[in-house]
């Protein structure tokens, strides 16, 4: 039984959670606890409120939460991989956030602080419910190490989201709470040692495998306490356990952790939960719940489009920028790193779907059509991408449509008014192998992480995983051709990394988790990671932010006067209202970052 389907029986210990929970500390608080000692100190109970514990990791169920949480925003519109998309004026305050002009009273923050804190207090309430149950005997002890290991592992998780949003956060545990009146927890020291302490404890305690696939295992917890040392820059450490879970690691349904045959098939519900998911966020659909339980286009993971052939409503549209990165070398394969951006790819902007279009002709990257729709491709099993017969402003959110997690039109039983049941995926291996070929750069290991590079890039290269044209572009239920949908050349590197030096396989590197990776909401966060206070992620996004204003007839308004500001915008804001809320005897505990007033 899968972890979803566990949510609607224990759903009544998800809503008291919500219920009990402070508005009115820059916490979530802790309750004074004899309705959780009485009604839940039983196994039954510490699991219900470790489901609802789990159910927060896609921005739902509190106060506060919902779209202007969302990760699509901090992670995506924020970096070159998206814009806002959408009507002019709409969808406020995301292009604040796109043009780097918001500030720690901007909507949006105040929401993600809390569904995130909300998340900790969730994941203490079970550690602090679960001795209670112990000490009645009301759990057996084998039993507890499992909950208290995951419930840390999603403590871990939820800090971790938190202190790449804000660096210096408070970090509350299970001893935090409004009955012992310690609730004003300071953010002056590092939170790192606390998370790495929660997924080591995780990684040491948890199973290999889990009953429900959505509970996370032993390998999960090593790889985000690999992404923990990642940012630490702890390239030893992170080694150790990347070389572990690469040759050892399994999914939490025993599969060996591997590549999947096709790049698509992390993204579809038919094929979900597959060898390469390390860590994924569960929907589920038809289930009662009217697609709330689902993947929706305020979650993370974004259902679908706006526009185009698949019938949901999204906004979260791919940069010209992005696409222009999937050019390849047309003698080689290769990304064309220092030069993507000199030429933009054909698109149709400002061009009637009435009128005549040639797609690119040019060599591409075969991943391009899993995760961009274009005009006249194939939009999975929908139909060719029509053009500017879509409902949106195309003048303002761009010429293209985000397809990732637009799940196929012969899957149908996986929709529900605009929710997907596909998974979010949180950390996949292909992200793995591509942190081990960081790590290998950054420790002058070459060779190895060239081979990391071409591992991912080989299922792009293979021809049996390219979008290919329909039988009859009329009828597309007809199925798909032998004929790949545009000019696909993806090679893989040839010793390059050694002969051209260590500054290029670091480039090399950065530039495939881009194109792997893409729309996922990682890329701010990478480029934060690979800054250390040298201005590359400033210099990065000022240029990027000079070629999209530059785009012909692209009304790119509200990025006229963006600029990404170096010592500032790598980190957001604290939010004003939990500073506000956080004074004791005149003196706030909750300290601003710095340039942020």
């Amino acid at each position: 039984m899968k972890l979803t389907n566990h949510i609607l029986k224990m759903l009544f210990c998800t809503i008291l959670s919500v219920t009990l929970s402070c508005g009115d500390a820059f916490l979530e608080r802790a309750p004074k606890g004899a309705l959780f000692s009485e009604n839940l100190a039983t196994e039954q109970g510490v699991n219900g409120l470790l489901i609802g514990t789990y159910s927060l990791l896609n921005n739902g169920g509190t106060t506060g939460s919902g779209w202007q949480s969302g990760k699509w925003i901090f992670g995506g519109v924020t970096s070159d991989d998206a814009h806002t998309g959408t009507e002019a004026g709409a969808l406020q305050p995301v292009p604040q956030y796109e043009s780097y002009s918001y500030n720690s009273a901007t909507p949006g923050l105040n929401s993600r602080w809390r569904v995130l804190y909300a998340g900790v207090q969730r994941a203490n309430d079970v550690l602090r419910v679960l001795e209670v149950a112990l000490a009645d005997q009301a759990i057996s002890e084998g039993a507890a190490a499992q909950v208290r290991a995951e419930a840390r592992f999603l403590r871990g998780v939820y800090h971790l989201e938190a202190i790449l949003m804000w660096r210096n956060i408070p970090f509350v545990d299970e001893t935090v709470s409004a009955a012992t009146g310690n609730y004003y927890v300071s953010n002056t020291e590092s939170a790192w040692p606390k998370i790495e302490a929660d997924f080591a404890y995780a990684a040491d305690q948890l199973t290999d495998t889990k009953s429900e696939v959505g509970r996370a295992n032993k390998w999960a917890a090593k790889s985000f306490l690999v992404k923990a040392y990642l940012f630490q820059y702890k390239y030893q450490d992170a080694k150790l356990l990347l070389d572990d879970i690469i040759q050892n690691g399994v999914t939490s349904n025993g599969l060996k952790y591997d590549l999947n045959t096709h790049y698509f098939d992390n993204f579809k519900p038919s094929t979900k939960n597959g060898p390469e998911q390390v860590f994924a966020v569960m929907h589920s659909v038809n289930d009662g719940a009217g697609g709330e339980r689902g993947n929706t286009p305020s979650g993370d993971g974004h259902a679908g489009p706006y526009g185009g052939p698949f019938p949901s409503y999204g906004f979260y549209q791919p940069s010209f920028s992005l696409v222009n990165s999937y050019k390849t070398d047309a003698a080689t394969g290769l990304p064309l790193i220092d030069s993507f951006n000199d030429e933009d790819v054909t698109h149709d902007l400002g061009i009637p779907s009435s009128a005549p279009f040639q797609p690119y002709s040019g060599t591409l990257d075969s991943r391009l059509d899993w995760i961009v729709g274009r005009r006249g491709i194939p939009f999975l099993d929908w139909g060719v991408n029509p053009g500017m017969s879509w409902v949106r402003q195309q003048s303002v959110g761009g010429p293209y449509l985000h397809m990732k997690n637009a799940n196929p039109k012969s899957e149908p039983e996986a929709r529900e008014n605009n929710s997907s049941a596909n998974t979010y995926n949180m950390i996949r291996f292909a992200d793995v192998l591509l942190w081990a070929a960081e790590v290998e750069v950054e420790l002058g290991n070459l060779a190895e992480a060239e081979a990391y590079v071409n591992r991912v890039r080989a299922r792009a290269a293979n021809p049996a995983g390219w979008v290919k044209k329909y039988i009859n572009d009329s009828q597309p239920e007809r199925g798909f051709s032998n004929t790949p949908a545009a000019n696909y050349k993806v090679g893989l590197y040839a010793g390059h990394f050694e002969a051209r030096g260590k500054e290029f396989a670091r480039e090399a590197v950065r530039f495939e988790r881009k194109l792997e990776l893409a729309m996922e909401h990682h890329r701010f966060f990478d480029l934060q990671r690979y800054d250390q206070g040298t201005g590359y992620m400033a210099d990065l996004l000022n240029a990027y932010i000079q070629h999209e204003i530059g785009i012909p007839d692209y009304n790119f308004y509200y990025m006229q006067s963006a600029h990404f500001t170096k010592g500032r915008n790598e980190i957001y804001p604290i939010p004003l209202e939990q500073i506000d809320l956080s004074v004791v005897n005149g003196q706030p505990t909750l300290q601003q970052n710095p340039n942020y007033n």
